[in-house]
């Protein structure tokens, strides 16, 4: 009687909405730390190549005399904070709540030897120093909107917080590139007629 009742229980779709959040949510922002990435690069030609950037970023353009709007910065930055955090809170609730539930999942993981799964842990570790360190650096960019430039982030480094960013590239590079693998996974994309072989290739 309480199998019947159970299977003509209307299933939620809610769960089923909240990892298409998270994925929409996770590609965003891997696709806007490529882009990040290429800008931030700019500095490898010069102060000037990366004043052109941030200041570009500040809308400075619009203006006759040259100077940038830094609420046009503070908005930008406020809205991948608030992506980053709701793609944060839909991604705990996967997250090992305990430290018992975190030792089966490692005990299961060795007696598994799954890659995948493997790569899903690494997720959960990075995604974790991130929530930290990363919330860091987005306060640092949204309470100082109109001072980034060569000199401000040269300042950070030199100033002695270079380890806090080096962890913190790492962190996101290695959560940001196996999303995107599993993205990929997940929704079928670019699967083709041998998934088998599309699966090693996204891997590699």
């Amino acid at each position: 009687m309480s199998y019947i009742i159970e299977s003509n229980k209307k299933k939620s779709r809610l769960p089923a909405r909240l990892d298409f959040a998270q994925s929409a949510t996770g590609l965003v922002l891997a696709l806007f730390m490529w882009v990040h990435m290429m800008l931030v690069a700019s500095i490898i030609l010069g102060k000037g190549s990366f004043y052109f950037v941030s200041k570009t970023m500040e809308l400075a353009f619009l203006n006759p005399e040259g100077h940038g709007y830094p609420m046009a910065v503070f908005f930008a930055v406020l809205g991948i904070f608030s992506l980053f955090i709701v793609h944060a809170l839909l991604g705990v609730r996967k997250f090992p709540i305990s430290w018992k539930q975190h030792r089966i999942f490692r005990d299961q993981m060795q007696m598994m030897k799954h890659e995948d799964t493997n790569l899903w842990y690494i997720q959960v570790v990075t995604g974790f120093v991130m929530f930290f360190l990363g919330s860091v650096h987005l306060y640092t960019m949204l309470s100082n909107p109109g001072g980034i430039g060569p000199y401000m982030s040269a300042d950070r480094v030199v100033g002695g917080m270079w380890p806090l960013y080096l962890v913190l590239l790492f962190s996101v590079e290695l959560h940001g590139i196996i999303g995107l693998y599993r993205l990929c996974m997940k929704w079928g994309w670019f699967a083709g007629k041998k998934p088998a072989e599309t699966r090693k290739r996204l891997k590699k």
